[in-house]
């Protein structure tokens, strides 16, 4: 059995492509999810996997994925999802037409105009509705894979990392708290018994990749990125600014982690660390930067259910690819070149 741990990116309702990629590592068996690291989207994500694992192994997580998102918004039965694929237009077009719609230019003037707290107690994340639909006792529990979610603590800046049963609704909504549209999740400190506030786990961990260096987890990390490390087209709009301003800043912990494992690994393998003094990792990614390339900061807000069906088929895609390409690299080396990516 080949042993690996998942690192899930947020991106709103791109994280449809993180269900994808799932989707295809449920198809191999002899692939083990030993322990999933998630922030916003990619939480989600890994809470719907592990209650689905729990409660009936592989194809209890691929439902409860495929559940997740169509609570969300996807289209999931063959003949009307392949019929909106068929009849829809290329995803450029989709994401340019999103982008000029009445829905996202609502989002977007709340955003600009108005604090969340302007609004008092009414406005709710309309993500909690699914979250507390989650199966928390299954979510929490010592079988399976390790869980870790992460959140911004708003005060100090820096990351808090929720595991085990600090595992609620609320620790899921703090690491997709967009502090634009939502109010700081608020959670008690069981250490200190402060009220502690937070925000959108991708400014401090997109997602946080320390944790899964434990000791008893397998070296491997698969990153499942869908924020693009690169763009060539150069934004020139506001809304094309903010949104590489975004991606770059929810990138920027992952790199910087990803620099740290390059470094560590070079000592190691130069002797200048002991082996067993430091963990050597092996980094893996699987991504689709053409496809998101495509699509812009409308497609993230707004959930459309043919951008979300060809995300979930791309991910799928893209995670075949890897399985076809890197699965005999598990376990033994890096399939991700890192001395070339920060040489």
């Amino acid at each position: 059995m080949i042993r690996v741990n998942l690192a899930l990116q947020g991106g709103g309702a791109h994280g449809a492509f993180t269900w994808g990629v799932l989707d295809r590592l449920l198809d191999a068996p002899d692939i083990e999810v030993a322990a999933i690291s998630g922030t916003s989207a990619g939480a989600m994500n890994a809470a719907a996997f592990k209650a689905g694992m729990i409660a009936g192994g592989r194809a209890g997580a691929r439902a409860e994925l495929a559940s997740l998102w169509e609570q969300v918004g996807a289209v999931t039965g063959p003949v009307w999802a392949a019929w909106l694929t068929a009849l829809a237009p290329s995803v450029p077009a989709l994401a340019q037409a999103l982008r000029y719609s009445p829905a996202f230019a609502a989002v977007e003037a709340l955003e600009r105009s108005l604090s969340p707290y302007a609004f008092g107690p009414m406005l709710q994340n309309p993500l909690r509705r699914i979250v507390e639909g989650f199966r928390f006792e299954a979510v929490c529990a010592s079988a399976g894979p390790a869980l870790f979610i992460g959140a911004t603590n708003v005060r100090s800046g820096k990351i808090k990392v929720f595991r085990g049963d600090e595992i609620t609704p609320e620790a899921i909504l703090a690491s997709a708290c967009l502090p634009t549209l939502f109010q700081a999740v608020e959670i008690e400190d069981p250490a200190t018994g402060r009220i502690e506030a937070y925000w959108d786990g991708g400014y401090t961990g997109n997602p946080a990749l320390f944790p899964l260096f434990a000791p008893d987890l397998p070296d491997d990390i698969v990153v499942v990125n869908v924020n693009p490390l690169y763009r060539d087209a150069l934004p020139y709009d506001t809304l094309a600014i903010q949104n590489r301003i975004n991606e770059i800043s929810f990138n920027a912990s992952l790199l910087r982690e990803m620099r740290a494992i390059h470094f560590v690994n070079r000592l190691l393998g130069e002797g200048v660390v002991a082996r067993g003094a430091k963990k050597g990792v092996l980094l893996h990614m699987i991504a689709d930067d053409a496809l998101m390339n495509d699509l812009n900061v409308a497609t993230k807000t707004v959930a459309v259910p043919v951008i979300l069906a060809r995300l979930r088929d791309a991910g799928f895609a893209a995670a075949d690819r890897f399985v076809r390409a890197h699965k005999g690299d598990l376990n033994q080396r890096s399939s991700v070149d890192m001395a070339a990516m920060f040489g």
